[in-house]
């Protein structure tokens, strides 16, 4: 008798919709959230109402970790996480944002198609299906005084996402002392001076409204910010055959069509700030030596914490593959 009423309720959910509650950091008014009221508008149409999205923006659910733990409990279904969410679940998902890993977007998009299906099913192995990677770009240093050596930076009071082992490990192998908070405390701590440096793609930097309270940027692109949609095993399993398979195909256009509207609204971020006055700092030299070594000591210090030693001499061994074959065109 249970089972006929698990399975009739099963059966009522599918006829009358599913309603999956999403949570993203993102603003209303973002990229991120427009892209997603889309995807949600798709998905209804496609489905004939049977699965929509409930949004949940601005980190209303909480911090990326305060997300993941809801979506373990079915408290929230699915989310758009960066790199410090993801790794939450899958910690080897980090060596997409190691500092100065890739050189350009081209670098990026190959070997991240290079891992898809294997994170993929690492990720349903923990209990969650992704929808499509949304890379954020990469991250630059926007600071409230010049930064052009290593020790500028020393000397400035840099925000660091807290419980961020990729942060950490950058920092440490820098020997800067940053200072961690969660995402939705920069701008107060910014605006109280509590920290005087953040760092961030162009994009999130003017929509977090964090560029108001900087003078400086950093020309030096420190790594990429990865990003994905995900959404819990459990739930997605509650969906038909034939919707899974639409939120899956829908996922994962929508999100490819969002990273390269991400790039090019970052292009337009920079150009927003410059126009509004923030300067962009040339670094020195030497110090873009500094960073490099220290990058490289930062890959290592992470084997056995987030990745192992395999991992990480594959990734270099596909992006020195990708460079070569490029460099004999």
């Amino acid at each position: 008798m249970k089972k006929i009423i698990l399975a009739i309720l099963f059966l009522s959910a599918i006829a009358w919709g599913q309603t999956i509650k999403f949570a993203t950091l993102a603003p209303e008014g973002s990229t991120y959230l427009k892209v997603m009221r889309q995807l949600d508008e798709e998905i209804r149409a496609a489905t004939d109402g049977r699965v929509k999205f409930k949004i949940y923006p601005g980190g209303v659910q909480g911090d990326e970790k305060d997300v993941v733990r809801k979506m373990r409990i079915n408290q929230i279904h699915s989310a758009g996480f960066t790199g410090v969410g993801l790794g939450e679940i899958l910690p080897e998902e980090r060596i997409l944002e190691l500092p100065m890993l890739f050189n350009s977007y081209e670098e990026v998009d190959f070997v991240t198609s290079q891992l898809y299906d294997e994170f993929a099913a690492k990720f349903e192995e923990k209990g969650f299906v992704i929808l499509g990677w949304a890379d954020v770009g990469f991250a630059y240093v926007y600071s409230k005084n010049p930064i052009r050596t290593i020790e500028d930076l020393r000397k400035s009071k840099i925000w660091m996402w807290e419980g961020d082992p990729v942060a950490e490990a950058t920092f440490k192998a820098l020997n800067v002392a940053a200072t961690p908070l969660a995402l939705t405390d920069v701008l107060t701590s910014l605006q109280t001076n509590l920290v005087e440096a953040v760092y961030s793609p162009a994009l999130p930097t003017v929509t977090l409204q964090w560029h108001t309270k900087v003078d400086y940027m950093m020309n030096l692109p420190l790594a990429n910010v990865s990003g994905a949609v995900l959404i819990s095993k459990k739930r997605f399993e509650e969906l038909s055959a034939e919707d899974q398979q639409t939120l899956r195909d829908l996922g994962r256009q929508r999100m490819k069509e969002l990273v390269l509207k991400a790039r090019e609204d970052n292009d337009k971020s920079v150009d927003l700030m410059l126009k509004n006055g923030i300067k962009m700092v040339e670094i020195d030299p030497a110090a873009v030596e500094i960073f490099k070594t220290a990058a490289r000591q930062a890959h290592s210090d992470l084997v056995g914490k987030l990745y192992d030693r395999a991992l990480l001499d594959r990734v270099y061994g596909t992006l020195k593959t990708f460079r070569e074959k490029k460099a004999a065109k």
